[in-house]
């Protein structure tokens, strides 16, 4: 052999096994005992998106707390890779996200080889043919980075993984409408950009153990726009599920047990809303889609699944990329034209379908013992013993509570908490130019009722109860409108209303609107009291009937005294309780005229 061929030999030898080796993922390369760092997560992309720059664009779309950068991957064909292009070119945009909750993170080394065979093997080609995916390999990056063997004690692998908080504490999924986190303001700023038709996001659940090696979550109907039911139906329930078990895995509807020591009790809604990522696209006329892996089962076969089922998902969309525009149009006009009708509501809560369905529970046999260190049962499954269980699902839900959606809000200027949320959201407003006197509904609030202990931060208000006025006011200068005609009117619904379960009144922005600040003097009270009993008859006989069925009240000296105060004009004078976000109707709204400027907001 000539020696310049066999130096050319040795030379192109070791260069084609680093070619290979070099798109391994460091999953891979681990046998998936472990999960790259972010560093080595991001130094894996940049290689891709300078091996395929026609088809993969890296971007940086917010800072954390700690000030690390916040990744996105844009992949398409065409170049299609900024919004503009996408949504020129008529392609539906997919939203796929990891590592919100960190210590969850298949969907990062998931998508590390989904892009890796799209952009550079050529074993997905035509993934991406009709569609855009807006991918997020890490939300949380600071709890990613807060990682360590003990935090997920319920989970089989990898060796270390992430922190479900992010820096400051919070659960960036519970944290979508409120949008304290600068994470969850990044992403609303990256979602309001691209607008993207679908968002799916990966989890890995907890709970009981069972054979489905992946569970998934959509929004109920009755929370969705009907095009954006319809299309999840049909896209999940008879295309990208059958498809993905097709490929060898086992899926179920999202497992929430009715009682978790006997499984044989059947399942039901586990309640998402709003705060949710998936309760969050309802509520802005998308599809959502929540992907669950099971925590027994090896971090491989939960890695696998994941890449197999956004692998069907994307193949769903790709076969009917108009199906989907189609949804997310259809969508927009549905809550843009809501408030059209007259006495219009809409439902804010649900509650359970009591008429359940019967469902086959593909599970282990399982033992219930009674145990002398909680006092209660311990329940043990046994793998190696496949069963079936007839049980109940109570998986669908029905509207409970509604809400009035007006032909417009209007937002007092100093209320900024609330202003800076509809800045956060995107959502659109105008302001008054000057003073204007309308006639508006108001909602007056009583008997609060919070929760026991702070969760995410704050001190929700759990309830309240609700009476709508009719009153003329004065709107000043500057006071915030905003209109129902559009296609947020349901997001903005559940940011301002007070019967919302995530509104801003509900996470406790405004908690303040219940605290009187002047007060009276008990021995100034008591005379007060006296007086009004003498003016009003009828009080002295509430009173009397007061004390007599309120145990109590009546052994409350300040309570007792607070019943005169609270009906006196020392107190109504201070307006405790009265929600400052007014009701419009179309005739008040019309009344505002020129008094609201085109465009003021965001």
């Amino acid at each position: 052999m000539p020696a310049r061929l066999l130096l050319a030999l040795i030379a192109v030898t070791p260069m084609t096994i680093h070619a290979k080796d070099t798109w391994t993922t460091p999953a891979e390369a681990s046998t998936f005992r472990t999960t790259p760092s972010y560093a080595e997560t991001q130094a894996f992309l940049r290689r891709l998106a300078r091996a395929a720059p026609d088809t993969i664009r890296l971007e940086t779309f917010g800072t954390t707390p700690e000030g690390r950068p916040m990744t996105v991957v844009i992949a398409a064909r065409d170049g299609d890779l900024t919004p503009e292009r996408a949504h020129a070119a008529g392609k539906p945009i997919v939203l796929l996200q990891a590592g919100i909750h960190p210590g969850e993170i298949e969907g990062k080394d998931a998508g590390l080889m989904l892009l890796r065979d799209f952009a550079t093997m050529n074993r997905l080609p035509h993934l991406l043919d009709h569609a855009v995916l807006v991918y997020i390999p890490v939300y949380s990056v600071d709890g990613h980075e807060n990682s360590g063997p003990y935090f997920r004690i319920n989970q089989n692998g990898p060796a270390e993984m992430g922190f479900r908080g992010q820096s400051q504490y919070l659960n960036l999924n519970r944290d979508y409408v409120k949008a304290d986190a600068p994470e969850t303001r990044a992403w609303l700023a990256l979602w309001n950009t691209w607008r993207p038709d679908l968002l799916i996001d990966i989890h890995t659940t907890d709970g009981a153990d069972y054979q489905y090696d992946l569970t998934w979550y959509a929004e109920d109907p009755h929370k969705l726009p009907p095009s954006i039911a319809a299309w999840q139906k049909a896209a999940y329930e008879e295309g990208a599920i059958p498809a993905y078990e097709r490929l060898g895995h086992l899926a179920a509807p999202y497992l929430e047990f009715r009682d978790g020591r006997d499984i044989t009790k059947g399942i039901g809604n586990f309640g998402s809303g709003p705060r949710f990522s998936t309760g969050y696209a309802a509520i802005r006329n998308r599809a959502g889609l929540l992907i669950e892996t099971h925590m027994l089962k090896s971090y491989e076969v939960r890695v696998r699944a994941v890449y197999d089922v956004v692998r069907s998902v994307l193949d769903q969309v790709d076969k009917d990329p108009a199906a989907l525009l189609k949804a997310s149009r259809d969508a927009d006009a549905w809550a843009a034209s809501l408030s059209a009708k007259p006495g219009a509501t809409l439902p804010v809560t649900f509650k359970e379908d009591p008429a359940p369905k019967p469902f086959t529970l593909k599970g282990y046999a399982f033992t219930q013992t009674p145990s002398d260190i909680s006092g209660d049962l311990w329940v043990r499954y046994d793998p190696t013993k496949k069963k079936d269980y007839a049980i109940q699902s109570w998986n669908d839900l029905l509207p409970d509570v509604t809400a009035p959606l007006p032909a417009a809000w209007a937002i007092p200027a100093q209320w900024t908490n609330v202003i800076e949320r509809l800045d956060a959201h995107g959502i659109p407003y105008t302001r008054t130019a000057t003073a204007v006197r309308v006639s508006v509904d108001a909602d007056q609030l009583s008997q609060p009722k919070w929760a026991d202990k702070p969760f995410e931060g704050h001190h929700m208000l759990r309830d309240a109860a609700i009476a709508t006025v009719k009153e003329n006011v004065e709107l000043p200068a500057g006071t915030v409108i905003v209109r129902s005609d559009n296609a947020d009117a349901v997001l903005a619904l559940n940011l301002l209303d007070a019967r919302a379960p995530d509104s801003m009144l509900r996470w406790g922005y405004l908690n303040a609107i219940f605290e009187p600040k002047e007060y009276g003097e008990p021995r100034v009270v008591e005379a007060l009291a006296r007086k009004m009993i003498a003016e009003d008859p009828s009080l002295k006989t509430a009173f009397e009937a007061r004390l007599k069925n309120d145990p109590a009240f009546a052994a409350n000296p300040r309570a007792r005294l607070a019943f005169f105060f609270e009906r006196s004009p020392w107190y109504t004078v201070q307006k405790v309780g009265a929600y400052p976000v007014l009701r419009l109707d179309e005739a008040s709204l019309k009344t505002l005229g020129g008094a609201a400027p085109a465009k003021a907001g965001t």
